[in-house]
């Protein structure tokens, strides 16, 4: 009966917390969406999402980020690869470096990438004088992909490498011991085994991606809206309109939740298969 106190004693901050800063508001969100500027019940809200762009905006916001999420996981799984297979002090410096962007202020690191990739920046200085010419990067989707994937990178690599960082040597060497070349270790024991982290990875990657508002304002110059701009305009802008922009951040949050579910399922629904198949 103590321990249980104790326990309830221990979790009272976290459950205040979620009170405070999940569960209300998110009731914040559903009452503005379904309220109009007199406080009365209304579906308008929703409905309006069905005129005018906003569906466009919905579809761009979703291929920026899967590209961004493909291209990173691209990227981090054969990084984190390498890593789990080095020394353990090299992994620990490695994963420093790694985590060191994530330590930078969010608006330097985007002012940057600004810095980088502007017609007249340090990029393009570079390509003129080797005699490549200028290449405009600045205000386009490309531009908006690259911030997205340098600043959400880290989040794929280090569940990807603390998956792989965990699986036991010795199936390894029972996979070669079998016959198995270096190509099918990879895929028929590292693969299989690191999906749960590929998954985590995913999910971490695609979230932020798909609901960030300041890196498509700087690298895209306001030319290529998406969905956390159109958002972040109805509670800051000109057009101050916290109801309608309820409803754009609730069915933000529903499309979120259901591409976290979908990934969850597919994980529990292959859970067998995350075994070595040797």
């Amino acid at each position: 009966m103590r321990k249980r106190r104790i326990s309830n004693l221990a979790a009272a901050p976290h459950i205040v917390w979620s009170i405070l800063f999940i569960i209300a508001p998110l009731i914040f969100v559903v009452y503005y969406t379904l309220t109009d500027l007199n406080g009365e019940f209304t579906t308008e809200n929703i409905t309006r999402l069905f005129t005018g762009n906003y569906v466009q905006i919905f579809v761009n916001s979703l291929c920026l980020a899967l590209i961004a999420t493909v291209i990173c996981l691209v990227l981090a799984y054969p990084l984190a690869y390498i890593l789990s297979g080095m020394k353990e002090r090299r992994q620990k410096i490695m994963i420093l470096l790694i985590m060191l962007p994530l330590w930078m202020n969010f608006l330097i690191t985007t002012y940057s990438w600004m810095t980088l990739l502007e017609d007249t920046g340090v990029i393009n200085t570079l390509l003129d004088k080797v005699g490549l010419g200028p290449v405009h990067m600045i205000n386009t989707p490309g531009a908006i992909i690259c911030g997205m994937v340098f600043c959400f990178l880290p989040y794929m690599i280090l569940p990807i490498y603390s998956v792989m960082a965990g699986i036991d040597v010795k199936l390894v060497e029972a996979a070669r011991d079998l016959g198995c070349s270096d190509r099918q270790v990879i895929t028929r024991v590292i693969m299989p085994m690191s999906l749960s982290g590929v998954i985590s990875g995913v999910t971490m990657v695609f979230v932020p991606s798909v609901s960030t508002f300041y890196i498509s304002q700087k690298l895209g110059g306001g030319s290529y809206q998406l969905i956390g701009d159109t958002i972040e305009s109805y509670f800051t802008g000109t057009a101050i309109n916290f109801h309608f922009g309820a409803a754009l951040s609730m069915v933000l949050m529903i499309l979120i939740l259901i591409s976290m579910a979908v990934m969850n399922h597919y994980t529990d629904g292959h859970a067998a298969e995350m075994r070595p198949m040797v």
